[in-house]
């Protein structure tokens, strides 16, 4: 899928000059002629990188840095200004407002292209950290989960696809989960056949107790009739 990038100007001939230019580069293109249509566009569609004019009606440039800024979804999208190259103190306010860079009118081809390049190349970069941190994150979850005997092997699979050592050290997460898991499986079965082997004693247990008390009985009567009457306790 091409990156998608937000056209914000209030002059007709600057969107289409500057949609026309984008897509011959292979971008897809949105556009907003003020500020307010152009918030809401990156609240919606979440653009890879703006253009943003300055001055427009409804809502100006700063506005929109100032609300974008403010926003943790949205603050990480490059900004790239719009302004003429003699309005120094728009370009040294956009940049102190948060915009990665500034596109000088009249516009120039080869100017505009390396511009969005590196807009995105920087997008690209902040992307892989925040993933690398989050992923981090969830590594560190795992952690605790194998202390607590509740990790799941799957809850690692994205990170595991990694090939640098933060995948290696999921990788580990799940083999160390296996092996727990395998000794788990052992060691229940090896209690079962222990309770099975208990079970089967206590039943031969019984089996000679239910043999041997009535075999008991018999010689303790044969005993006692075979002993003198007076023995017995019976008066001669």
């Amino acid at each position: 899928m091409p990156p998608k990038i937000l056209v914000v100007d209030d002059e007709p001939f600057n969107v289409d000059y500057l949609e026309q230019e984008l897509e011959d580069f292979g971008y897809d293109i949105l556009t907003a002629m003020n500020g307010q249509e152009a918030l809401n566009l990156v609240r919606e569609e979440f653009p890879d990188i703006v253009l943003l004019d300055i001055m427009m009606p409804i809502m100006d440039g700063f506005t929109v840095l100032l609300n974008m800024k403010a926003d943790p979804r949205l603050r990480d999208i490059p900004v790239v200004i719009i302004s003429a190259m003699d309005d120094i103190d728009s370009i040294v306010r956009g940049i102190e407002l948060g915009a990665d860079d500034y596109l000088p009118k009249p516009f120039n081809e080869i100017l505009l292209s390396a511009r969005i390049t590196a807009g995105l190349e920087r997008k690209r970069l902040r992307d892989n950290e925040r993933e690398y941190l989050e992923q981090v994150a969830l590594l560190t979850d795992a952690a605790r989960a194998i202390e607590e005997d509740t990790f799941e092997p799957e809850s690692v699979e994205g990170v595991a696809r990694r090939e640098d050592e933060l995948g290696g050290l999921a990788r580990v997460f799940q083999a160390m989960a296996y092996r727990v898991h395998l000794r788990e499986q052992q060691l229940r079965h090896q209690i079962g056949q222990l309770q099975a082997d208990i079970s089967e004693q206590s039943d031969s247990i019984q089996d000679m107790v239910a043999y041997y008390v009535p075999m008991d009985q018999r010689y303790a009567i044969a005993t006692n009739s075979s002993l003198p009457l007076q023995t017995q306790g019976v008066a001669l």
